[in-house]
C-alpha cells in the first residue's frame, strides 16, 4: 500500500509540470535529503529515489495510455537529475577526502540494471518513443558516465577533480581581471571626457534642499 502511495505522489509531481516548473525531488524526498549529511548515506538515499523513478517508468511503459509520453519524459528528466546529484555528492566527498567506497559500490550496482532496462525500452521502440527519445538517450548517457565515474580509482578521480578546479579558478581569475581592466578603462575614458567637455561630466543627484540647507542626518550634533 505504501508503495502505491509513493507512485501516486510521483505521478502527481510529473503532472504538475503542465502548470509550473518542477523540482526533481518530492517535498518529502527533499526533507529526507536535508536530514542526511553523511555522503555514503546520501548516495544510498538518491539510489532509492532513482529506483522509484525506474519503477514508475516501468508502470507507465506497461500501460500505453494516451498522454503518457509527457509523464515518461518528466520521469526520465527526474532520473537524470538524480544521477547527476549523486555524482555531485561523490565529487564533493572526494574533494574533502571522505571515504565513499561503500556508496560508490552501491551506485555501480544500482545503475547497471537501470542502463539495461532503459536500453530494452530503446530497442523495443514504443509507438510514442519519438516524444521522449532525447530524454531517454540523455538518461542512459548520464547513467553510463556516472557508472564509469563510480568505478574509477578514487585517487585518479581526485587528481582529475583537482586539475579541473585549478582550471576553473584560472578561468574565473582571467574573467575577473578582464572585467577590472574594462572598468578601469571606462573610468579613465569618462574622466578624460569630463575634463575636455564639462557638459559631459556626471551630474550631481537632484536635491530638494535650498542652497545652504543641509540634510538633517548631515548636520553637526
Amino acid at each position: 500500500m505504501k508503495y502505491l502511495v509513493i507512485i501516486s505522489i510521483l505521478l502527481a509531481g510529473a503532472g504538475a509540470s503542465l502548470a509550473q516548473d518542477r523540482d526533481f525531488l518530492t517535498p518529502d524526498e527533499t526533507d529526507q535529503v536535508r536530514e542526511v549529511q553523511e555522503p555514503n548515506k546520501r548516495l544510498m538515499l538518491y539510489i532509492k529515489f532513482a529506483q522509484l523513478r525506474m519503477d514508475l517508468l516501468k508502470t507507465m511503459l506497461a500501460n500505453p495510455k494516451p498522454g503518457r509520453s509527457l509523464f515518461i519524459h518528466d520521469t526520465l528528466e527526474d532520473l537524470t537529475n538524480l544521477i547527476e546529484a549523486m555524482d555531485t555528492v561523490s565529487d564533493d566527498a572526494i574533494r574533502r577526502r571522505i571515504n565513499i567506497e561503500p556508496g560508490l559500490a552501491a551506485v555501480v550496482e544500482a545503475e547497471k540494471p537501470m542502463i539495461e532496462e532503459l536500453n530494452k525500452v530503446i530497442d523495443s521502440q514504443p509507438k510514442d518513443y519519438s516524444r521522449y527519445k532525447f530524454t531517454m538517450e540523455q538518461a542512459v548517457a548520464t547513467l553510463k558516465d556516472s557508472s564509469d565515474l563510480a568505478g574509477e580509482d578514487l585517487k585518479s578521480r581526485g587528481a582529475a577533480l583537482a586539475k579541473q578546479d585549478k582550471r576553473d579558478k584560472q578561468e574565473r581569475d582571467e574573467i575577473g581581471d578582464e572585467t577590472d581592466a574594462k572598468a578601469a578603462a571606462q573610468k579613465a575614458t569618462d574622466k578624460k571626457a569630463s575634463a575636455t567637455n564639462p557638459a559631459k561630466a556626471p551630474r550631481k543627484a537632484p536635491t530638494l534642499y535650498r542652497k545652504g540647507e543641509v540634510a538633517p542626518d548631515k548636520q553637526q550634533q
